[in-house]
Parts: C-alpha cells; sequence; structure tokens
C-alpha cells in the first residue's frame, strides 16, 4: 500500500495485479468461454483473406467460373461464422465485465462501511466520494471494454501472425522486425509514466469534490463571513491543478498515438515492398502475396488498437487501485478476535495522550476509570477535550500514547464489529437517509420487529410523533420525502441506539437540539431504558452531570475534578463554580 495525501491509500502494482488473479480463478469458466469465443470469431476471420489469394491465383485455371461461386460462398460462410461467435462472444464477455462489476461494487461499500470514522475524516468526504463514482465508473468501462477488446486483439493478432507464418515465413518475418522496433520503446516509455500520472489526476478530482463539498455544506457561514471570493479562489487553484495533470496524461497520450499510426502503417508498406521484390523473383504467387498484405492490413487494427487499450487499462488500473486501496491494510479497523459475552463493561482510560496536530497534545495523560454500569458525565469548557476523550473511548480514534480498555479489552485491538457491539457513540450531528422510517431506524439491527422499532421510538419520547405520521413506519423520511425536524432526527439517532443495545454508551450532547424542558424529559426516559450499561455522557447542559453518578470536570486536556454532584459542590471548585453559573 502507498498512502497518499488524502490518508486513504492506493493498493501497489503488485496487489492490484494479484487481485485480478484472484478474480480471473474465481470466473475461470466464464473467462475460459470468453477467450475461446473469440478465438473462433478471430480466426473466421482469418478465412476470407486466404481464399481471395486462392481465389487470384486460379484466375486462369479452365474452371474459374466454378472457383469463384466456391470461394465467394466460403467466403460468405466464414463471415457469418464470425459474425455469429463475435456475437456470442460479445455477449459472454458483457456478462462477465457486469458479474465482475457487481462484486466490485459490493466489494467497494463493504470496505468503505468498514472505515473507521476517523479514517474518513482524515481522508476527506472527496476522496471517497471519488472512488465511489469516477474511479467506480473508469473500472466499469475497463471491464467491460478495455479488458475483452485487449483479450481479442492478442487472440486475433497471434493467430494473424500463424496464418501469415503459413502463408509466406519471409514476409511474416518482415512484419515482426518492422513493427516490434517501432512500437516497443514508445509503449515501454508510456507505461513507465502513465499509472503515477492516472493517480495524480483522480487525486485532483477528488480534492476538486471535497471542496465542493466543503463549499455546498458550508454555504451559509460563506455567505455570513463574506468568503465567496476566498471559497472561488480555492476552487479555482483545485481546478488548475486538475487541469495540469489532465495535461500530463494528454501528453503521454499524443506521445503514444502517433507512434501506434506509424507502426501500424509501416509494416504494410514494407510488406509491399517486399511483396513485390518476391512476386518478381518468382518466390511467392500473385494470390500469396496478396493474401498476406490482407493479413498484414488486418493486423493493422488489433495491433492499434491493442496498444490504444493501453491507456484504458492504465486508467482502469489506477481506478483499481484506488477502489482496492479503501479498507485496506492502513485504512481499515483493526481485526480482532470473535466476541465474547462480557457481563463486565467496565471503562479504564490509562495515562492517555492525543494530538490532532503532532506535538500539540489536547489530551494530557488522562486516567479514568467507570465502573459497569455507572453513569458518568464529562463537563468543562469548551475546547477541554471532552469531545476528544468521548471519540477515543468510542474507538473512532485511537489515543497517542497510553491504553483505553472496555470489559478488559483493549479498544485499539478490537475488530469494528466487535466494537460497535460493545460501545455506541452518539453525537448532535444525525442523519436521516432517504427511505422509509422504519428502514432508517432498523439499521440499527435488522432482525428488530415492528412492534421493537415503535417501543424504541416511544423510548425516545417519540411515540406521539409515530401515532401522526400518515404511513406510520411506512412513512417516507429523508431528502425529498416527509422533512424531519432537527430534533426528530435526533430522536431517530436515538432510538437507533436503543435497538442496537450496546454495553456502553457515549453520548456527545446527544440531546443537544431538543429544548431543555424536552431534553430533560427524554433523558429521564433514556435513562431508565438503559439501566444497568455504562453510559458516558459528554454535557454542556448541567443538569446532565447533576443526574450522573460521576461527575468528571476537564480542563485544557487533563481531568481536574472526580466526584459526586454533592461532592464537587462540597469542593467548591471549578465545578462549584460552573454550576452556580448555570443556574443564574
Amino acid at each position: 500500500m502507498t498512502a497518499n495525501e488524502t490518508g486513504l491509500p492506493v493498493a501497489e502494482p503488485t496487489e492490484v495485479r494479484r487481485h485480478i488473479g484472484r478474480l480471473a480463478r474465481e470466473h475461470r469458466g466464464q473467462l475460459i468461454l470468453t477467450i475461446i469465443l473469440y478465438g473462433l470469431a478471430a480466426a473466421a476471420g482469418l478465412g476470407a483473406p486466404w481464399l481471395l489469394g486462392v481465389l487470384i491465383d486460379s484466375i486462369d485455371t479452365t474452371n474459374a467460373t466454378g472457383t469463384i461461386n466456391a470461394v465467394g460462398l466460403a467466403i460468405g460462410g466464414f463471415v457469418l461464422l464470425q459474425s455469429v461467435f463475435a456475437g456470442l462472444s460479445h455477449y459472454v464477455s458483457g456478462r462477465f465485465g457486469e458479474t465482475v462489476m457487481a462484486e466490485l461494487r459490493e466489494d467497494f461499500v463493504e470496505r468503505s462501511l468498514r472505515l473507521p470514522l476517523s479514517t474518513i475524516e482524515r481522508a476527506g468526504t472527496g476522496d471517497l466520494m471519488t472512488r465511489s463514482s469516477r474511479d467506480v465508473s473508469q473500472l466499469g468501462q475497463t471491464l467491460r471494454r478495455a479488458a475483452p477488446e485487449t483479450i481479442v486483439c492478442v487472440i486475433t493478432l497471434a493467430l494473424i501472425l500463424v496464418a501469415l507464418a503459413l502463408m509466406n515465413p519471409l514476409l511474416a518475418l518482415v512484419t515482426v522486425v518492422t513493427v516490434v522496433p517501432v512500437l516497443w520503446w514508445p509503449a515501454r516509455w508510456y507505461l513507465k509514466r502513465a499509472r503515477p500520472a492516472y493517480l495524480e489526476e483522480n487525486k485532483a478530482y477528488g480534492q476538486i469534490n471535497e471542496e465542493l463539498a466543503a463549499t455546498v455544506e458550508g454555504a451559509r457561514t460563506i455567505e455570513a463571513l463574506r468568503w465567496q471570493r476566498r471559497r472561488i479562489a480555492v476552487g479555482d487553484g483545485d481546478i488548475a491543478t486538475s487541469y495540469r495533470t489532465e495535461r500530463r496524461t494528454l501528453f503521454l497520450r499524443s506521445i503514444l498515438f502517433p507512434s501506434l499510426d506509424f507502426g501500424v502503417t509501416l509494416p504494410l508498406a514494407t510488406g509491399l515492398l517486399v511483396g513485390g521484390v518476391m512476386y518478381g523473383s518468382e518466390l511467392a504467387t500473385l494470390g500469396q502475396v496478396t493474401a498476406a498484405l490482407l493479413y498484414i492490413n488486418q493486423a493493422g487494427e488489433p495491433m492499434f488498437m491493442l496498444l490504444a487499450w493501453l491507456d484504458e487499462l492504465q486508467t482502469g488500473s489506477a481506478s483499481l487501485g484506488r477502489v482496492l486501496g479503501v479498507g485496506s491494510k492502513g485504512a481499515a479497523a483493526p481485526e480482532g478476535s470473535k466476541r465474547a459475552e462480557h457481563v463486565d463493561t467496565t471503562v479504564n482510560v490509562t495515562d492517555v495522550r492525543y494530538a490532532y496536530v503532532p506535538g500539540h497534545d489536547v489530551l494530557h495523560g488522562v486516567s479514568l476509570d467507570v465502573a459497569a454500569g455507572e453513569r458518568l458525565a464529562i463537563v468543562g469548557p469548551s475546547g477541554a477535550g471532552k469531545s476528544t476523550l468521548g471519540r477515543l473511548i468510542a474507538g473512532i480514534d485511537s489515543p497517542g500514547d497510553g491504553r483505553i480498555d472496555v470489559a478488559g479489552r483493549d479498544v485499539a485491538e478490537m475488530s469494528l464489529e466487535d466494537l460497535r457491539r460493545e460501545v455506541l457513540l452518539v453525537t448532535q450531528e444525525h442523519h436521516v437517509f432517504s427511505g422509509t422510517l422504519r428502514d432508517n431506524l432498523a439499521l440499527a439491527r435488522t432482525s428488530a420487529t415492528d412492534d421493537e422499532i415503535a417501543a424504541a421510538l416511544t423510548a425516545v419520547d417519540a411515540g406521539d410523533w409515530l401515532t401522526g405520521l400518515p404511513d406510520g413506519l411506512d412513512t417516507l423520511v429523508g431528502s425529498g420525502n416527509l422533512r424531519v425536524t432537527p430534533a426528530q432526527a435526533q430522536q431517530i439517532a436515538l432510538a437507533r441506539l436503543v435497538l442496537a443495545d450496546p454495553d456502553v454508551l457515549v453520548l456527545d450532547e446527544a440531546t443537544s437540539l431538543l429544548d431543555p424542558r424536552a431534553a430533560r424529559h427524554l433523558e429521564r426516559h433514556l435513562a431508565s431504558v438503559l439501566e444497568g450499561r455504562t453510559v458516558i455522557a459528554i454535557a454542556h447542559r448541567l443538569h446532565t452531570a447533576h443526574d450522573a453518578d460521576r461527575i468528571a470536570v476537564v480542563d485544557d486536556g487533563r481531568i481536574i475534578e472526580l466526584g459526586s454532584h454533592e461532592a464537587l459542590l462540597d469542593a467548591d471548585g471549578q465545578y462549584a463554580h460552573l454550576w452556580r453559573s448555570w443556574q443564574g
């Protein structure tokens, strides 16, 4: 794997080749049938030139008319066979390409869903969007056209060379000697430079998407701060970078394609010259020379197309490397052992340090023990490190130093599947997918029944809202459907939490979009539903802290106070000051 600046790796060429080999082995039957059908189509296409040579040499025979009729019928038969085999081969190769493409799409989705959130945040959504759209599309084009057409060209050229050698070995030798030097060096020069150039081109597209998404999402902020010109300048810079990368790949093609034109024309001219000399010296008949020249001319198109498809294959190779890089080693969550059933859900944070930028720690040696079933509130001023600590406990990020254990297991060593069963993080940012309300909630547990889903909504104080929906759980919500308020989206997120039923919950301002009275009512509802779970609540509203078993006060990346609400009030420290200020 090679990491790029976005943070998502790109598969090395050796890994790409191994993956292609694995796909070929898994679909061996379809691949062999495709090659056989293309081979038969190419073989059928070789009959006409040979028969034309026979026809020319038989013109002066006594039975010329009969020969002409027979040759004409034979040529028609070969053309018909070639059409049938070509049609079948295109159909089979099309099915083969679509099958492999479907598997790659499914694999890409699985890899993307396994990515830790921290990896996506570091990489930027633009890069992931480009890989899921442009790279997958280019890969589809390669699988549907470039790969099958390359096979066709190779088979056709091999058969033409064999036919030419049988017809006239000297002309076959002349063709090979003429073509190879002319095409070898340009192709070698191109292949050495094409893959890095296409990777840079795709990365530039990813950066454009990243900045465009950031501009759209932050449109109100940009307008409020009058940053329109600044964002336009950023976009212009990204487009300029993309323009430079496009020019680089265009330059490579401008060297390759003229070489192909020359390489295709030269052997025909040379063959015509040598064939004329051989005919004049009676070393070959006119029919043999004609058939040989037709074979050389016939080889021109597959030869040109084979090298022309190199461009498409390099694009596809770069795209496959980027697709395989998603979820690969360095991007995916660590693998772990199978989950064991845990009764003890203690959380142990031991001397944890963390920095978003190397050398600038936001957490400084934090240690904290949370007992199983305990409700801990984390409070403190903005920027103190509360959310960072919550993300580390939830396994979104890994600590730079120190260790975090949940039920005695190091969070950094747990597989993503195990981690999400043990620990869930709910923040104030929620997403409602386009679809039914049932589908949105069943994401947390696909086996949940309608009664369980309705009970989860009731548990988060959304039962009345559900009753008032026109189609109940079948109501379409999300983009273009029923508008869901931010508060209702937050309730959907919390209902997912109830359905997921993890051992440890990290709530980061999970009720911030509700008004204070509704939030307090909802938190009391949740407290009864989540009884026995270990809950770590990051709160700005101190009534959340008041209801907790213990409170940790974080300031400047350190825990400066820890205790119950009453104990911290008696200590008259920072928490007591915050409480009095909040009480007004």
